[in-house]
């Protein structure tokens, strides 16, 4: 049993119950509703902060099982998982643990913005990727360009790119644009409709 944030308990121990609960945490902790500017400059009449459920002590270890058995369910085949910091890096060592937990060994890694000008000049920091098949991720996508950025990168580290993933897909046509580009799939744990944002 795992306690809730109002304080009761929650019996999360099979799959569907684990996604029913993330998705109360996303709805309950993520969505912020009114005006905002989104990255990509488009206006949108809600918000969806996930870090706020990605570093949540209880959704984060429910963020790398459901996000596991996605890429499972989907038959991606990968040792790593990370993408574009930040938004990815909670949702990369979630995996990371969740796998580990199940005696898998998944790497995380972390892309950065720029190469670095500096040290080892390395614009992917971790365990190498290089010959590696890799999971690139996000937390949420609009437009599909920090994945897009994170997939590059990875690329040109010789990472062997094998879907992109995300927690939440807005549909505003991420899917579409990452997939025709990059040439992977792109999957989603919760689209907009799932959590009521139609």
């Amino acid at each position: 049993m795992i306690s809730t944030t109002t304080g009761s308990s929650m019996d999360v121990s099979t799959p569907s119950a684990e996604r029913r609960r993330l998705k109360q945490l996303i709805s309950e902790l993520a969505v912020v509703r009114g005006k905002v500017t989104l990255s990509s400059g488009t206006e949108a009449d809600y918000y969806i902060d996930l870090r706020r459920v990605t570093l949540h002590h209880e959704a984060s270890r429910l963020v790398g099982r459901v996000m596991m058995r996605l890429l499972d369910d989907a038959g991606i085949d990968y040792v790593a998982a990370g993408g574009l910091t930040m938004g990815a890096d909670p949702v990369g060592s979630a995996i990371m643990h969740a796998a580990h937990d199940q005696g898998r060994a998944v790497d995380s890694y972390v892309v950065r913005k720029q190469q670095k000008s500096y040290g080892m000049g390395r614009q992917v920091e971790g365990p190498g990727v290089e010959g590696r098949k890799v999971v690139v991720l996000e937390d949420t996508s609009t437009t599909g360009g920090s994945a897009l950025t994170a997939v590059e990168a990875v690329r040109n580290a010789g990472g062997l790119v094998q879907a992109v993933a995300v927690i939440v897909d807005r549909d505003t046509g991420a899917r579409e644009h990452i997939e025709d580009t990059a040439g992977v799939p792109y999957l989603y744990a919760f689209s907009k409709s799932d959590l009521g944002l139609d």
